[in-house]
């Protein structure tokens, strides 16, 4: 059984990782209905936090029908950090998940996210100080290193452990990388093989398709899945995750039908948590998965990613379902 702290996440726990613009409410509520044990916030800025700002106390807003939840924090200062620890308490989320990996230059250059990988040391003293400063599980999610030169996962991964932290996501490439080349599922296992580490040791990266996430719990021997990029207009992956794990088959892909649907309410969620405009704008990323080996169907996704008013998003949900049910009729 994994646990992080007292929470209770089963033997092989699907993670959704937090992603900006991607892991809203609306999202999170749609992966969580679909299998997923863990879900995380967008990261939100501490500096943002501290200073009111309105986006990042947004994101803030969570729900009891996501639990477990975490919210994903990420900065460099201290004071800052521990400020917005405070602000984050009073949501009551059962995690707070320090992002040490973010390779996104606006991020790095004012080191944090993947930034702090260059000072491990301000790494480790940052995550224990906010371990000292909230009874709240403490979780970090970081890279390999800052390059491949640099890599000493398995060395900064115990030194977490040792100074609290209650378990950790390691994303398979470098900084370097970005989001390109292979994810090394090498180094996150050489992590949870060090026979010193005892808490939870996550892996992410290129969890693409059901075989993959068997590979990452059966040869790399890791203790769950963060799954990323895979799940985008694809809430049903966890699931599909879950059966193959438990028979050996693929489950049936979601019927057009379902998958109208989904987008609707999807859209329909969005723009009840952030209002039309970016409602809106804020689900168009999905809709090329949502439909997602239908033929012909460019027309329709450029008329999905640039129509702004969600009545005639709505109409065209409906006309690609009449379209391609009457295609299969023939």
């Amino acid at each position: 059984m994994v646990k992080i702290g007292n929470i209770d996440l089963g033997s092989f726990p699907l993670l959704l990782a937090p992603m900006e613009d991607v892991s809203d409410p609306p999202f999170r509520a749609l992966c969580k209905e679909n299998g997923a044990d863990v879900v995380y916030t967008e990261f939100i800025s501490s500096e943002g936090l501290i200073r009111n700002a309105a986006k990042s106390i947004q994101k803030l807003d969570i729900y009891e029908k996501e639990r477990p939840v975490g919210i994903q924090i990420f900065g460099a200062n201290v004071d800052s950090m521990m400020e917005s620890v405070e602000i984050v308490e009073k949501t009551k989320p059962d995690i707070i998940d320090i992002n040490f990996g973010c390779p996104v230059k606006k991020v790095v250059c004012k080191g944090a996210g993947a930034g702090i990988l260059k000072d491990i040391p301000k790494m480790v003293k940052l995550t224990e100080y906010i371990v000292k400063h909230t009874k709240i599980p403490v979780t970090v999610k970081t890279r390999l290193g800052w390059d491949h030169n640099s890599i000493k996962i398995v060395e900064v991964a115990e030194r977490l452990q040792d100074v609290g932290c209650a378990a950790i996501s390691i994303h398979g490439r470098t900084r370097a990388q970005m989001y390109k080349g292979d994810a090394d599922w090498s180094y996150i296992s050489q992590v949870k093989n060090n026979q010193r580490m005892h808490i939870p040791v996550f892996g992410n990266g290129d969890v693409n398709t059901p075989e993959r996430a068997i590979e990452m719990k059966d040869k790399y021997g890791l203790d769950g899945a963060m799954i990323g990029r895979a799940s985008i207009g694809n809430p049903w992956f966890f699931n599909q995750v879950k059966h193959f794990m438990k028979t050996g088959t693929h489950i049936s892909l979601p019927s057009l039908s379902d998958r109208v649907k989904t987008a609707k309410r999807h859209l329909e969620m969005s723009i009840r948590w952030k209002g039309n405009v970016l409602g809106v704008l804020e689900t168009r990323r999905h809709y090329a998965n949502y439909f997602k080996g239908y033929p012909n169907f460019k027309q329709y996704r450029k008329q999905m990613v640039t129509l702004n008013c969600p009545n005639e998003i709505y109409g065209l949900f409906d006309e690609v379902l009449e379209k391609y049910s009457l295609e299969e009729m023939v």
